[in-house]
């Protein structure tokens, strides 16, 4: 997320340039473990902790943060390698926008699957050595999966599911194109995304605990209940229309911003 479009554009025209494609795809499934660990792992664990005299947890507002804190952190750590997307339907609106090549999105997507399964994984590992029925009770709560109808935290449905997956995230691509524009403050992409990602999950959370990322809701669905199986369609499908639209809104709002013009030809 904090690949500048100038240096994407010389990666497009000189395949060569920067880091070799099997790094980057490293760093890709190293930040979505990250991502998937700090945010679900802070879901599982501290959103409600029990205590012997009280209930105590970070809440609603402190998984909001987990998320934001970790792709801040992710960013930072290896954005410079990979671009830091951490997230499929980031990588494919980049793709649409014309800031990523079209040619790498499948290999990136495979490796924030991948990097988001290890980190359930390792989530669902520590889960099963809590106290007794701790992993139990994760898996029929959703292992913190994301969800419509019944299994929505506030109740909400299948329409108000799409609408705010797919509009959030179309927001998300439209404020991660802004602040990696070339004539954006350089050094504070990040931390707009982090911010912008923590705003999502306040608003979202109680609608469908919020996705707007496909490798984070398969992740998680890997071990949960059949239900979230079954729902994950939605946390595929709108979050991708929704990087879809940002990218193709973006473009139509600011169709030049942060290309670098074409060198003239010298007579």
């Amino acid at each position: 997320m904090v690949t500048r479009d100038t240096q994407t554009s010389a990666h497009a025209a000189d395949p060569d340039a920067g880091p070799a494609l099997a790094s980057k795809l490293g760093a890709e499934a190293l930040g979505t473990f990250v991502l998937v660990f700090g945010g679900v792992g802070t879901a599982l664990f501290a959103a409600s902790f029990p205590n012997a005299a009280n209930t105590l947890g970070v809440g609603l507002l402190g998984v909001s943060l987990a998320f934001g804190l970790t792709v801040v952190a992710g960013a930072y750590a290896v954005g410079h390698i990979s671009g830091g997307h951490f997230n499929p339907a980031v990588t494919i609106g980049l793709a649409v926008a014309g800031r990523f090549p079209a040619k790498d999105v499948a290999a990136y997507v495979v490796a924030q699957v991948v990097g988001g399964a290890a980190a359930s994984s390792v989530l669902a590992a520590i889960a099963a050595g809590g106290p007794s029925g701790f992993f139990a009770a994760a898996r029929n709560g959703g292992f913190a999966s994301n969800g419509f109808g019944e299994h929505s935290p506030g109740g909400f449905g299948l329409l108000s599911a799409l609408v705010i997956e797919g509009a959030l995230t179309m927001v998300f691509l439209v404020v991660i194109l802004g602040v990696t524009d070339r004539r954006a403050t350089p050094g504070f992409g990040p931390l707009a995304i982090g911010f912008s990602l923590t705003l999502i999950h306040l608003v979202s959370i109680p609608v469908t605990n919020t996705s707007v990322n496909p490798a984070r809701s398969i992740a998680t669905a890997l071990y949960a209940d059949p239900w979230a199986l079954s729902q994950l369609w939605v946390f595929i499908i709108a979050p991708i229309a929704g990087a879809l639209a940002g990218a193709v809104l973006y473009r139509l709002l600011i169709p030049r911003s942060g290309r670098p013009p074409r060198p003239r030809s010298r007579p």
